[in-house]
């Protein structure tokens, strides 16, 4: 998980606060190296800090939100999984 977040839920908020303050920079830094970032259904896909990087950077032009609202949480020791309606997110605790 990102250093801030001490919860699963908690690493959702801060994602939703990064794209609503359009904050890149922070928004990229969540990501771990060799993460998968992927949008739109999987159409805009991002592999790495470089290429992550350069999506959230646009993502962040753009008129995207996102919004924390994870309907079910599920954790497996160091490794939680994060489902909404239309996102599924994996964060491994650092």
């Amino acid at each position: 998980m990102s250093p801030g977040a001490r919860t699963p839920e908690e690493l959702e908020a801060l994602l939703e606060d990064a794209f609503l303050t359009r904050d890149a920079e922070a928004l990229s830094g969540m990501f771990a190296e060799g993460a998968v970032l992927a949008v739109g259904e999987g159409r805009d896909a991002a592999r790495g800090s470089e290429e992550i990087e350069r999506l959230t950077t646009a993502l962040c032009v753009g008129d995207r939100i996102y919004v924390a609202e994870p309907r079910r949480v599920v954790q497996a020791r160091d490794t939680a999984l994060l489902l909404a309606d239309r996102a599924i997110n994996v964060a491994p605790r650092k």
